[in-house]
C-alpha cells in the first residue's frame, strides 16, 4: 500500500531526520512504530501520510509516486488515510460532532447516514453526552477520543496514529486498542507510533523500530 524506498528528509537544509529508509506497510497490516525520542517518528508518520514530500528516495501510495502527482491528486489519496494526531488537531469553533463528523462531511455523506455514524462511534468511545460541547470544554482525554472518532469514522484504507492512547488510562486505552483491532480486521491497515510497552504487551503485533533516522522490523 505504501513504500518508502532509500528515503531521506531534511528540514531546510539541516542534517538528515530520515536517512535511507527502505518500508513497506501492507494492505491490513498491523504494525507498531517504536524508537527514542528524536529517533524520527513523527517525520516518518508525516512522510507516510503524504503531509511531507521526500528530500531523496521515493514514497509511493498503491503504486502512485507521491511527487510526480498533482497536490489535487495527493489531496485524493490522503481522503483514504486516517490519521491520529499526537496534538489532536481539533477546530475549536466546531462541537465535538462536527468535529468528528468531518471528513464525513468532505466526501459529501447524506445528513442522516452522518447523523448515525458520528452517534454509533460517539457512545463507542465514550462521548455520547458530549457531543455539543466545543472542544475547550473537555478534557484532554477527551479530545484524545475525538481525535480518533473522527480519523476512523471514514474507514480510512490505513490509519495512522502517534501515541493515540498517550492521554488515556489503561481501561480506555484498551478500549481504543480494541476498536483499532476491529477496524483491522475489516481491512484497513494500522500503524502506531507509541512508547507504551504495556500497550504492546496486551495487543501483540509486529513492531517496527526506527533507530538513528533509519528503520529496523522486529
Amino acid at each position: 500500500m505504501i513504500e518508502l524506498a532509500h528515503v531521506g528528509l531534511r528540514y531546510k537544509g539541516g542534517p538528515e531526520v530520515l536517512t535511507d529508509v527502505n518500508l513497506t506497510i501492507a494492505p491490513k497490516s498491523f504494525h507498531y512504530l517504536t524508537g527514542s525520542s528524536g529517533s524520527g517518528k513523527t517525520s516518518l508518520m508525516r512522510l507516510l501520510s503524504i503531509n511531507l514530500l521526500p528530500t531523496r528516495g521515493t514514497v509511493t501510495f498503491s503504486g502512485q509516486d507521491i511527487q510526480s502527482i498533482s497536490r489535487k491528486e495527493r489531496a485524493r489519496l490522503r481522503q483514504k488515510i486516517g490519521i491520529v494526531f499526537q496534538n489532536f488537531r481539533l477546530l475549536p469553533h466546531l462541537s465535538v460532532f462536527d468535529n468528528i463528523a468531518l471528513p464525513l462531511r468532505l466526501q459529501n455523506i447524506s445528513e442522516a447516514k452522518i447523523q448515525s455514524s458520528v452517534r454509533d462511534i460517539a457512545n463507542w468511545i465514550g462521548l455520547k453526552d458530549y457531543l455539543n460541547v466545543k472542544p475547550a470544554f473537555i478534557s484532554g482525554g477527551q479530545q484524545q477520543r475525538v481525535a480518533i472518532a473522527r480519523a476512523v469514522i471514514v474507514k480510512p484504507e490505513i490509519l495512522l496514529a502517534d501515541e493515540p492512547t498517550g492521554s488515556l488510562d489503561d481501561p480506555m486505552g484498551d478500549q481504543i486498542m480494541v476498536l483499532f483491532e476491529e477496524l483491522n480486521k475489516q481491512g484497513t491497515a494500522i500503524l502506531i507510533a507509541t512508547h507504551n510497552q504495556g500497550t504492546i504487551e496486551r495487543f501483540p503485533h509486529p513492531a517496527i523500530r526506527l533507530q538513528s533516522g533509519g528503520t529496523i522490523e522486529s
